[in-house]
């Protein structure tokens, strides 16, 4: 059994255990998971930890916490901007930060995965694609084969087609789909139900305008 201490109290963090305590039922208990406990500020708990029925305790916050040998830390986090700075934060400590993928999610034996990926259910990776460190695929989102993506992504049920090339801190929202060939640089947001047909560099919004003209915004 794998201890795992989980950081964020919000969202994201109320999914993932449902998902861990769901997967549980599902795997042995060499692959089952542990919750020790979460890392939150307290300016947060009444926001997110009082709101979510959590079993486990808040153990501190992240600037407080000291890494134990044995265990591992999952950085549950939707917020691209605010995870990248929690996961600087867990480098300089030298934190065990571990994965956790859904046993429903089909996954190459051999597949190219980075660390500190979470992946909720019935998500697919294909044969042949890269991924890089700290993403996070939401139920049924997709990477296809032949894919680079790069680190600190958030794909919410969103559908990455063959040859497409990804950097990093990018959020693709729900139902948002690159079709292949293209390149997206960093730090993009790629809005709801958007179809991705052409390359974006860096710090760009995608979305429609009154549901007509794809426009592409520089921040």
């Amino acid at each position: 059994m794998r201890n795992v201490v989980i950081v964020g109290t919000g969202g994201c963090a109320s999914e993932v255990t449902f998902y861990i305590e769901d997967n549980n039922s599902k795997v042995n208990a060499e692959e089952q998971i542990n919750i020790l406990g979460y890392l939150e500020y307290e300016e947060n708990l009444t926001k997110y930890y009082n709101k979510y029925p959590y079993k486990a305790a808040i153990l501190g916050d992240i600037d407080s916490y000291i890494p134990e040998s044995g265990h591992e830390v999952l950085i549950c986090i939707a917020d691209v901007d605010f995870r990248k700075k929690i996961i600087e934060i867990l480098e300089k400590k030298k934190a065990h930060i571990g994965s956790f993928i859904h046993s429903s999610s089909i996954v190459p034996k051999n597949a190219d995965l980075g660390k500190g990926i979470i992946m909720y259910p019935f998500c697919v990776i294909e044969d042949h694609a890269t991924i890089g460190d700290y993403n996070i695929l939401t139920t049924y989102s997709f990477i296809s084969h032949d894919c680079i993506v790069g680190r600190n992504n958030f794909l919410s049920t969103s559908g990455i087609a063959g040859h497409v090339k990804i950097g990093d801190d990018n959020y693709f929202g729900i139902r948002s789909t690159v079709v292949p060939r293209v390149e997206i640089g960093n730090h993009n947001v790629i809005q709801a139900g958007m179809i991705v047909n052409r390359s974006v560099k860096d710090d760009t919004t995608v979305f429609y305008r009154y549901k007509e003209q794809v426009l592409a915004i520089p921040k």
